[in-house]
């Protein structure tokens, strides 16, 4: 996994913090729900590659 990619999920993770209490704060609180969840299919979409990774070293590891 690379270094950069966990800054980058921090950064994201930042910034949907701040944007998430501005839009509660100005009465959005659906359009703040929308961004969490934009923000969690982003990352997800970021880290499902390594996991499928993560899975088949352990499939060729075990040999199964």
């Amino acid at each position: 996994m690379e270094v950069g990619l966990i800054f980058k999920i921090a950064a994201v993770g930042i910034l949907v913090t701040i944007l998430s209490q501005v839009l509660k704060h100005s009465g959005r609180e659906e359009h703040a729900f929308l961004l969490s969840l934009a923000a969690l299919i982003l990352v997800l979409s970021w880290i499902v590659p390594y996991i499928f990774d993560l899975f088949s070293t352990i499939q060729t590891l075990f040999s199964l």
